[in-house]
């Protein structure tokens, strides 16, 4: 039986496959590979169990913590939790990323670094996993810094690649930023708490006698300190799950190897700030029985997951990179979960994140798997075609696609979407995340139909595409997998039967019949045929018949389309804003180094020259040379002395008797004689 002081177990063992992947030779690749899947194979096991073990009692916040290292009077302390939450999370992850190892031995056969690359994939799902288990928000902290970490090291695998480098350092800087916010509302929670534990008998601070005294502090502008600790701690969110402002390094991070794209796409990073939010939501949540507070933390995270569920789908719509319309999906995805957060319907995120991890590693695999077998061809233009010769992919895809799109109501995408549709309609704040995410509804649904159309669709555009074929059983048959889980996954949650909903709740939720509020649902499904047969009008009824043949929506407004191809610039905003304020803070600091700080340091050594010049010659030319020139005049006298000290004791008597005489001559003539 797996208990909650079990679960280090569950990080450890991809652990040890990252450290022998580390340790191997050069050419072991079968070695880092084998332990990568059999270490991640081993956590999905104990993982199952776990949640075995999480569903007896789904209420329970099982929690096991011990003293890391003594601090003064008191010890540092962390733990494992083990709850509904948790156990999906650690399935998920461990299921879905094992997929993606096995894939990964497929494409990645002919490079010659996979041995680092499967060891740094290990790294990847233990950091990860870490963050899932983990009790403490400090331990929870390291291994989100060590998913960043990894998520660099994987970015730029590719290193000779100048745009994988930039990409790798882009996520690296850009999440960091988010990382700042994080680690100062760690440091404000610890300072007014004392602890960090999520759970600890009643002490720990998502309990409610830690939350009691939080809310009932003012920080700043009126906050509650729990407001303001909780936007800290989003901000955090903001830079792993790609949200507004800080999205823009996850479109760049497809430059690494595919496999990566789907790791960080479905299982892992970007599914960590969901995660988190979802985690620490008693503290989100706590502020909204002041109502006075001029504002409340789950507002922030609604408005800024419609934000960014409409701004991910209206850029995919326009970009041509198979994986960039992808990466821009989940951008937009990333968003419903979290507007379904803020909204308070925590439940319904996890459910989407579930569902989005099979279906867009599907997706992303299933791109992979065009991308192998058309000679790393990427953009959607220049493919075309390849339904026929790559029939299991094709299927899979398709799949995968109306998962995505919300077709109804066999794939999983629709249920989970719904869910969050429906919260959003039943928030009495605002109707504007509900609007936002009706609209990216539609979106989703006509820029997937158009990459099915472009890619799969008509006539073999190049000779790349001309030659693809289906790829082996080892890239094949994980697609299979995901594709019936993306299919089977949707109705463990559907309103008939919210089974998911009340085990991570850990209370019934009563069940509703399956078109109850229909008008949105039936809303929804037009939105979804509509984006649909306007994606087909224009790109599958007719298929383009050359890459350079002009698209359609193009042709209607190159102006917008261009715009959004340029992912609304925000790149260049941020590089004509706070690239040139840091590219000034450089300037400024070269600056203060050379001229002022640089010029005091000259100054100062100069001086220490001259005052050492001055004390060298006042003490040669001046002390020096006039103690030199009395030993010179005392050496004379001693001389001229010397010399008169014969010896010759004659010599003393006749100069004694000289002297007498002269006495008495003296004495003589001054007597008067």
């Amino acid at each position: 039986m797996i208990t909650a002081q079990h679960l280090w177990l569950i990080p450890l063992l991809p652990l040890i496959a990252a450290v022998i992947g580390a340790l191997a030779p050069r050419g072991g690749r079968t070695l880092a590979a084998g332990a990568a899947i059999a270490g991640l194979a081993g956590s999905f096991v104990i993982s199952c169990l776990a949640l075995s073990t999480a569903l007896k009692d789904p209420s329970v916040h099982a929690a096991h913590n011990f003293d890391w290292f003594a601090l003064g009077d008191g010890a540092v302390r962390l733990g494992w939790l083990l709850d509904p939450l948790t156990a999906f999370m650690c399935v998920m992850v461990t299921f879905v990323g094992s997929l993606i190892f096995i894939f990964s031995v497929g494409y990645m056969k002919e490079d010659p670094n996979s041995k680092q690359f499967f060891c740094f994939l290990s790294l990847f799902a233990a950091a990860m996993l870490g963050v899932l288990v983990a009790n403490s928000l400090l331990l929870l902290f390291v291994c989100w810094e060590l998913v960043g970490l990894a998520s660099y090291l994987l970015i730029g695998f590719w290193f000779h690649k100048p745009e994988a480098a930039a990409a790798a350092k882009k996520a690296f800087i850009t999440t960091r930023i988010g990382d700042l916010g994080f680690l100062l509302g760690l440091v404000w929670l610890y300072d007014a708490t004392g602890t960090l534990l999520l759970f600890d008998g009643g002490n720990g601070v998502l309990e409610a006698p830690a939350l009691g005294g939080l809310a009932a502090q003012v920080a700043v502008f009126g906050l509650p300190l729990t407001t303001a600790i909780g936007l800290l701690l989003f901000c955090g969110a903001v830079g792993k799950s790609g949200q507004f402002p800080l999205h823009v390094w996850l479109p760049d991070a497809m430059e690494g190897p595919t496999p990566v794209s789907a790791l960080i796409h479905a299982a892992t990073m970007v599914a960590a700030g969901v995660f988190l939010i979802a985690r620490i939501y008693p503290l989100m949540v706590a502020d909204q029985v002041i109502a006075t507070a001029p504002l409340h933390a789950l507002t922030v995270v609604a408005a800024i997951g419609a934000i960014t569920a409409l701004m991910g789908a209206v850029i995919a719509v326009a970009q041509n990179d198979i994986k960039r319309i992808l990466a821009f999906s989940t951008v937009s995805q990333l968003g419903y979960m979290m507007l379904a957060i803020g909204v308070g319907a925590w439940p319904a995120a996890i459910f989407h994140l579930l569902t989005h991890a099979f279906f867009k590693a599907l997706l992303f695999l299933g791109a992979g798997s065009v991308i192998h077998a058309a000679h790393h061809e990427q953009d959607i233009r220049r493919l075309g075609g390849l339904a026929p010769h790559m029939k299991v992919t094709f299927g899979t895809f398709a799949i995968g696609m109306m998962a995505l799109a919300g077709v109804p109501f066999v794939f999983s995408g629709f249920w989970s979407k719904e869910a969050i549709l429906h919260a959003a309609h039943e928030w009495d704040v605002s109707h504007l995340p509900l609007y936002a995410g009706l609209t990216a509804v539609v979106l989703t649904a006509f820029y997937m139909t158009r990459l099915m159309a472009e890619v799969f669709f008509g006539k073999a555009r190049t000779e790349e595409a001309g030659h693809a074929h289906e790829n082996s059983a080892v890239m094949t048959v994980p697609l299979v997998l995901l594709a019936i889980c993306s299919i089977l996954l949707g109705f463990l949650g559907t309103p008939a039967f919210p089974w998911l909903q009340s085990q991570l709740l850990g209370t019934e939720v009563e069940a509703h019949g399956l078109f109850e509020g229909a008008g949105l649902m039936i809303l929804s499904i037009g939105l979804v045929g509509g984006g649909m047969g306007l994606g087909w009008f224009l790109y599958g009824r007719s298929p383009r018949a050359t890459a350079n043949a002009t698209d359609p929506l193009e042709r209607a407004s190159p102006g917008l389309i261009a715009f959004l191809g340029a992912r609304l610039k925000f790149d260049e905003l941020y590089a004509a804003t706070a690239g040139r304020l840091n590219s000034f803070g450089a300037l400024f600091s070269d600056f203060m180094d050379r001229s002022v700080w640089g010029g005091l340091v000259s100054f100062t050594g100069r001086f220490s020259l001259f005052s050492g010049w001055f004390s060298r010659d006042t003490d040669e030319g001046g002390l020096n040379a006039g103690f030199d020139a009395a030993s010179g005049g005392l050496r004379g006298s001693g001389k001229f002395y010397s010399k008169r000290q014969s010896g010759d004791a004659h010599g003393y008597l006749r100069v004694m008797a000289l002297g007498f005489v002269v006495l008495v001559l003296v004495v003589m003539l001054g007597g008067g004689w």
